[in-house]
């Protein structure tokens, strides 16, 4: 068995806790067991402050990984098989989940599309591509808002962007006392952007909040599935095109932001809606997708709550900051 810790060698994680981990590989052994698996080789355990991931190679070649996520994302092995009953098509199926204990075990996913894209096998269409199934897969949701939170995952509504916003700032002690006086000044905008996102005729829906290139799997020509969502929401769901579109624009250039929009605003035409509205909305989301995503780095396992370069408050606080700059045109 290998561990890989990463940029963090003195993280402190429930693998460490003898018992926690007996639990655990008990747990998994009766889940494989139950869908007739038997593991065939050395475990391989990837620890951060946001999970536990162990993968594990079965019988007949094929791989299975087994996650353990922190009490405030222990919602995600519950929303991903609500998902694989509601997309089917856009996600993994677990294999088991345990919701009190925050563990699911997944089947393998094939390749991971930034291995695709450094291969040379992927271009910029690609990721036109895989933004417009992902649109098509919020849409698809929507309707569903309620029940996703009802299974744990937080709510950030587009009306309550305003009140999350006063209880991000009150709680952010890392901001300097000029770039707390901005962002204070900031509330009236604020609130009048989230009225005018909310009235733009596109519900709420699941907001990834960090769909990058790594939390997507390209297993053939045309097709994707969306993974990783500890890091979600309920809220606006154009909230989720700034990570993708800022990942993409790093490796083509930020010419290609225009086209990537426009590929995923493209599920969401009809009904009313314009470009030239959907467009100003794509702006408005993408300034406000900083306050769920700088709630999300507080999902971490307690004891890395605090001390771990990366996690703790000068993030939140630098999420906060980008309210401040203008969207891309």
């Amino acid at each position: 068995m290998t561990v890989d810790r990463g940029k963090y060698p003195d993280l402190i994680t429930p693998w460490e806790d003898e018992a926690w981990r007996s639990d655990a590989l008990t747990w998994l052994e009766a889940a494989l067991a139950g869908r007739g698996l038997r593991p065939a080789g050395a475990r391989a355990v990837r620890l951060r402050p946001w999970s536990v991931l162990v993968r594990v190679p079965v019988e007949g070649g094929n791989t299975v990984w087994f996650k353990a996520n922190p009490p405030a994302s222990a919602f995600e092995g519950p929303l991903t098989a609500a998902l694989a009953q509601w997309v089917p098509a856009s996600v993994l199926r677990p294999l088991a989940v345990d919701a009190g204990r925050g563990w699911s075990l997944l089947p393998d996913g094939g390749d991971v599309f930034r291995d695709v894209l450094d291969s040379g096998s992927a271009d910029i269409r690609s990721w036109e591509e895989a933004l417009r199934q992902y649109a098509a897969l919020q849409y698809a949701v929507a309707p569903h808002a309620r029940d996703m939170e009802l299974l744990g995952v937080p709510s950030a509504r587009t009306v309550d962007l305003p009140g999350l916003f006063g209880q991000l700032l009150a709680r952010c002690r890392a901001l300097a006392p000029d770039e707390r006086r901005r962002l204070q000044a900031l509330r009236p905008r604020l609130a009048r952007w989230c009225a005018e996102l909310a009235d733009a005729g596109v519900p709420d829906s699941l907001d990834h909040a960090d769909l990058h290139d790594g939390q997507l799997f390209h297993p053939g020509p045309g097709r994707f599935t969306f993974f990783d969502c500890g890091d979600a929401a309920v809220s606006h769901p154009f909230c989720s095109l700034v990570v993708p579109a800022r990942r993409a624009a790093d490796r083509f250039g930020p010419e290609a932001l225009p086209r990537l929009r426009d590929a995923y605003l493209e599920p969401w035409t009809g009904g009313g809606r314009t470009a030239a509205g959907l467009r100003r909305a794509a702006g408005l989301a993408w300034r406000l997708a900083a306050l769920s995503r700088a709630t999300a780095w507080g999902r971490v396992f307690p004891s890395s709550a605090s001390g771990t370069v990366g996690v703790g408050p000068a993030e939140t606080a630098r999420m906060l900051l980008e309210l401040l700059t203008e969207p891309p045109s």
